[in-house]
């Protein structure tokens, strides 16, 4: 998908997660550790990175608290967004080579729809996701956090 192809061009399917999914998330969000790390090594941020571990993730899909949308093409996970609680985004994620292509957008968007009475959402948005965040309109709510050895930023989504 490095040819920019825009998004009418490009047929994702988009379906809930299974089990058999765990793998490909996890992978796909260990990608990423290094955006929202403290310690370019990881150090510290062991509990954390055990919540993202395969097993971790297998058991989220199950959890009925969480609401995972995949979007696939060819077989191969492009992204996801998952909801905890029916008002935080827990994850959302894009492999890189569909970045920069709306499809965050469109996981967005489904979940917004799989949630319409949802009075507020909210995020711990990595500080390198927050212009993403800001587009959908979330603001801060407070000063960035570093915690369990990750830096982010907490925000919130007013109705409307």
């Amino acid at each position: 998908m490095n040819d920019a192809k825009t998004l009418a061009t490009v047929a994702y399917e988009f379906r809930p997660a299974h089990a058999s999914d765990a793998v490909t998330i996890s992978t796909l969000i260990q990608q990423f550790t290094r955006e929202f790390t403290i310690s370019v090594d990881g150090s510290g941020a062991e509990q954390f990175l055990a919540s993202v571990s395969v097993a971790a993730e297998a058991d989220y899909i199950a959890d009925p608290r969480y609401h995972y949308i995949t979007a696939c093409i060819g077989g191969v996970l492009a992204g996801f967004i998952a909801i905890r609680d029916r008002s935080h985004v827990f994850h959302l994620f894009i492999a890189p080579e569909f970045q920069r292509q709306g499809l965050a957008a469109r996981l967005w968007q489904a979940a917004l729809a799989s949630f319409p009475d949802a009075a507020t959402f909210t995020v711990n948005s990595s500080p390198s996701a927050l212009p993403v965040y800001q587009r959908f309109g979330f603001a801060p709510t407070g000063a960035p956090v570093e915690m369990h050895g990750i830096r982010f930023v907490p925000m919130r989504r007013l109705p409307g």
